[in-house]
C-alpha cells in the first residue's frame, strides 16, 4: 500500500464517519481546527485505524497527532510503508 493509498482510505474513513467533503480532506488539514473533530470523534478514528492496520498505536503517539499528513504518517510506520 502507498501513501496515497493511505491517504485515500482515511479520507473516506473521514467522510463517512464525520460527513466531510472529499476536498476537505487534505494532508495538511488540521483534525480539531480545520475538520471539527473532537476527542470523542479522535478515539474512534483511532479505532478504526487499529482494526484497518492491525496494530496496537501507542497513546503516546496518539497524542502528536494533529493534521491528516500526521495520521498517513502513523498508518505508513504500522503498515511498514517507505
Amino acid at each position: 500500500m502507498t501513501r496515497d493509498e493511505i491517504k485515500a482510505k482515511l479520507t473516506g474513513f473521514l467522510v463517512e464517519m464525520y460527513e466531510l467533503e472529499p476536498d476537505q480532506v487534505t494532508l495538511n488539514s488540521r483534525l480539531y481546527e480545520d475538520l471539527a473533530l473532537d476527542s470523542i470523534d479522535a478515539v474512534d478514528l483511532i479505532v478504526r485505524l487499529k482494526e484497518f492496520t492491525q496494530a496496537d498505536i501507542a497513546p503516546e503517539r496518539v497524542k502528536e497527532i494533529r493534521t491528516v499528513e500526521d495520521v498517513v504518517d502513523l498508518v505508513a510506520e504500522l503498515l511498514q510503508v517507505k
